[in-house]
């Protein structure tokens, strides 16, 4: 998949991510990466982006494999954000779709 369209869609993906449980930066790379391909250095930065922005607040919580891992949940602002990302993305497959039909 090409780059561009994942760095313009990885917003909406991990706001998603977090939409119906909390989880742990290591864990949110996974799930998007097993979807799209990306490196593990893309996550974090936009994850403390989402922090700085309100969109996601983070939590330490204790692992059974080790240290505590900081855990994000989104907030009221970020649920806010991800339906404005969702249906523009939406808006944007139906207008793209009309011209990749067969």
């Amino acid at each position: 998949m090409d780059i561009q369209l994942k760095k313009g869609v990885l917003d909406l993906c991990v706001l998603g991510t977090l939409e119906h449980e909390d989880n742990y930066g290591y864990n949110i790379y996974r799930l998007i990466n097993d979807a799209l391909g990306i490196s593990e250095s893309t996550i974090y930065p936009i994850l403390r982006k989402m922090v700085k922005q309100g969109l996601l607040d983070t939590t330490l919580q204790d692992s059974p494999d080790g240290p505590p891992r900081k855990y994000f949940t989104i907030t009221d602002a970020g649920v806010k954000q991800l339906q404005t990302l969702r249906a523009s993305w939406q808006s944007f497959v139906k207008r793209v779709e009309r011209f990749i039909e067969e």
